[in-house]
């Protein structure tokens, strides 16, 4: 009864080569329907921060394809509505935050919910239209400029973010040059406070 936790089925007339866009998509989404209540950030690939870096949500989509188009995709978005800080374990209580805390009230999580489903719905059709999010996601993104390390699976990526590319990958400026990751885990970013 305190926070938001979602999956969105959805059958996007869409191609393959734009499937990406759709995490980008939902993120915007979810960024909307917060931004009623507090300023919310978006951290590459898939989370919801705020401008000094404390996670308030996170977003993971599934994508099935067939030949050139996506068939079915699930969209899954949690975020920290009612959990306030002194209720969550250490040490998640340092560096998560919820909507109500940066409220100073609980919030509403069904108009919440209408809010995200109706952007939700939004972000889709513009995508399916042939929109790119990627300017706008590019502005929210608080990773863009902050010094990164990147989970990539086969080891650690480290470098300054500059870039999200034109399919959604992280572009990092490495001792060794340019590297661009297309999925990882970010494990150390330094957020701008005031960005």
């Amino acid at each position: 009864g305190l926070n938001l936790a979602m999956s969105v089925g959805i059958r996007p007339a869409l191609p393959a080569a734009d499937a990406w866009k759709l995490g980008l998509a939902a993120a915007l989404a979810a960024r909307e329907a917060c931004g009623e209540i507090a300023e919310v950030r978006l951290k590459w690939p898939n989370d919801l921060v705020t401008a000094d870096g404390r996670k308030l949500g996170g977003l993971l989509v599934e994508t099935a394809i067939d030949g050139d188009a996506v068939t079915d995709a699930v969209i899954g978005i949690g975020i920290n509505v009612n959990w306030r800080i002194a209720d969550m374990p250490a040490p998640l209580s340092e560096t998560a935050t919820s909507l109500a805390e940066l409220a100073g009230a609980d919030v509403n999580r069904v108009a919440l919910l209408s809010r995200l489903l109706a952007g939700l719905d939004a972000e889709i059709a513009q995508v399916e239209a042939g929109a790119s999010p990627l300017a706008r996601y590019r502005a929210a993104c608080t990773t863009i400029g902050e010094p990164v390390t990147i989970d990539v699976g086969s080891g650690l990526v480290a470098g300054t973010a500059v870039d999200v590319d034109d399919h959604g990958h992280l572009v990092i400026s490495t001792a060794d040059g340019i590297v661009t990751v297309a999925t990882g885990q970010v494990v150390r970013a330094r957020a701008q406070v005031g960005r």
